[in-house]
């Protein structure tokens, strides 16, 4: 049998070592793939109908939503930074709807919308890409 405390401890201490050695590419990208993990466990937990896990859990995606939207830089990105901003805002309250309303349509809603997301940011190239206030 495997101790759940002491395994999530493990995987908390594994993140936070891949975070410390990722380039910034990198950490939106983990940001993104958390994201979904926890977009798919709200998903579960309101299948199950844990209202307070799925509530917790959303409220982590929310968080993920806020700190990929605080590394966004309108003057090096312009338009395309203008309109994550707004889809970013957009899975926010789309999440606060789903979580009122229990209603699976919209995590899934934006589940389709990271993955869109994630699946062209692991095409650009690392090099060619700024965040935050990389110079």
């Amino acid at each position: 049998m495997i101790n759940q405390e002491g395994l999530g401890a493990y995987q908390h201490s594994q993140n936070h070592a891949q975070a410390a050695a990722a380039s910034p590419h990198r950490l939106i990208q983990m940001l993104l793939e958390g994201l979904l993990d926890n977009l798919s466990r709200a998903r579960g937990f309101m299948e199950r109908g844990q209202i307070a896990d799925k509530g917790m859990m959303i409220s982590k995606c929310l968080d993920i939503l806020n700190g990929l939207s605080s590394v966004l830089d309108e003057e090096k990105g312009g338009d395309v930074t203008v309109e994550l901003f707004r889809l970013y805002d957009y899975c926010g309250r789309r999440l606060f709807e789903a979580n009122i309303n229990d209603e699976l349509e919209g995590i899934d809603e934006v589940t389709r919308l990271i993955t869109d997301i994630l699946e062209g940011w692991v095409v650009l190239k690392p090099n060619r890409v700024q965040v935050g206030n990389e110079s």
